[in-house]
């Protein structure tokens, strides 16, 4: 699965409000993404993305 351009929006759209109105401070939002870096080199990578992608085709109604 390609993370496509919007995905990256709409996550990014989350983290903003996270962090402008919920109070999300930078640290957290630094340590989320280093744990995602490590999580996608893991073996649980596949299986992720297989949810990920289930989740995407079952909005998107494909």
């Amino acid at each position: 699965m390609e993370v496509t351009v919007p995905l990256v929006v709409i996550v990014g759209v989350i983290v903003f409000i996270s962090w402008r109105y919920l109070g999300l401070r930078l640290w957290h939002a630094i340590i989320a993404l280093a744990f995602g870096f490590l999580l996608a080199a893991t073996t649980l990578a596949p299986g992720i993305r297989t949810v990920i992608n289930g989740i995407a085709q079952w909005i998107t109604g494909q």
